[in-house]
């Protein structure tokens, strides 16, 4: 099974996304998206699998995004992405694309919905906030 998530290792809510795809026995293609940033072409796919508008996927916090006057709503999708491809800061995450669908997963737990229902045991967030009970079922 091929997963892919859009990672970054300094971000909690990617960290709990990853650890939850390793729950399920999956060791996915981890692609640092701040280095390896998606192409404009490849972004507006996963947006759209993902079920997202394009502003839907754009990060504000700690980013340039106000700066650059992204709230502008006249700003096309096309020049959004353009923006998102130049500073891949601007890219929300993680998005995760597995065989069940693409999904933005915040918070981490929505990659649930695109895993097999497979999880190898209890999970909890770097919070402590139980995800994954002792048999293996969802719990929130």
């Amino acid at each position: 099974m091929d997963v892919i998530i859009y990672h970054n290792a300094k971000c909690g809510t990617s960290r709990n996304t990853l650890a939850l795809i390793r729950n399920a026995g999956i060791e996915p293609v981890i692609i640092d998206y701040l280095a390896t940033p998606p192409s404009k072409a490849e972004l507006e796919a996963m947006i759209a699998a993902a079920g997202l508008s394009v502003r839907a996927a754009l990060r504000e916090k700690d980013t340039p995004y106000a700066a650059l006057g992204l709230d502008d709503p006249s700003l096309s999708d096309a020049a959004l992405l353009d923006h998102m491809v130049a500073q891949p800061i601007l890219i929300n995450r993680p998005f995760v694309k597995a065989p069940l669908g693409t999904r933005l997963c915040r918070p981490s737990e929505l990659v649930l919905d695109i895993l097999p229902d497979t999880q190898k045991g209890p999970f909890a967030k770097e919070d402590g906030e139980k995800v994954i009970g002792e048999d293996g079922k969802r719990l929130i």
